[in-house]
């Protein structure tokens, strides 16, 4: 009877460290929650926000949108695992909704995963292609990626990329100011000013003085 006992205690042991091994940690600092598989307690875990989002907002949308707002805001403080966090709740609310790929793109690039980033940037883009700061850190993403490789296909793609963003906002001084460098790097001097005066029209600031410095000892 001891014996049948100990059994019973070691075999509720084993499922309960499996339970808890099952348990992945820290996937909400993954895009997406890593597409893991989550566990029972995960699940009940979300099951609760559900229940707080629709009993607090109109609908999961609006929920979305709310918690994405926060993200933003971690990002700007620098603070990107909070972020992260904030945008995996946003996605887990509303998929379709393309600001949740955006951020998790540029987080992504700010940790220096640029070809990560890439497949998110992609997502939100496919959701919405008319937002030029999306294009604009794709080709950001595609520089990163340049500069590491140096595979001329990947400049091009970039600069592919900024004139997409300039094309829907033609007063995306960022953007501007990226094709700006990239066409200095390509070495085509005309190019590289035509984008550099466009900038310095829309905000001086947005250029990097290092370019202003190649261009003028060329």
């Amino acid at each position: 009877m001891k014996y049948q006992r100990c059994i019973i205690l070691v075999m509720l042991f084993i499922m309960s460290c499996s339970s808890t091994q099952d348990c992945l940690e820290n996937i909400n600092l993954l895009p997406m929650y890593g597409s893991q598989k989550k566990c029972q307690e995960q699940i009940d875990i979300d099951q609760d926000f559900f229940r707080e989002c629709d009993n607090g907002f109109k609908n999961r949308q609006e929920a979305s949108k709310f918690y994405t707002k926060k993200a933003w805001g971690y990002f700007y403080k620098n603070d990107y695992d909070t972020a992260m966090k904030r945008f995996n709740q946003a996605w887990l609310l509303d998929s379709l909704n393309e600001e949740t790929y955006w951020g998790f793109a540029n987080i992504l690039g700010m940790k220096e995963k640029p070809e990560e980033s890439l497949i998110y940037f992609n997502k939100s883009i496919k959701i919405n292609p008319n937002n030029s700061n999306v294009w604009l850190g794709l080709g950001v993403s595609n520089g990163q990626i340049f500069f590491k490789t140096q595979k001329q296909e990947y400049l091009d793609r970039a600069i592919e990329c900024l004139k997409k963003s300039v094309q829907l906002n033609p007063k995306n001084a960022l953007a501007y100011g990226q094709l700006t460098a990239s066409y200095s790097y390509f070495m085509e001097k005309d190019s590289a000013l035509k984008y550099l005066e466009l900038t310095d029209k829309i905000d001086p600031n947005a250029i990097n003085p290092e370019v202003r410095e190649i261009l003028r000892k060329k």
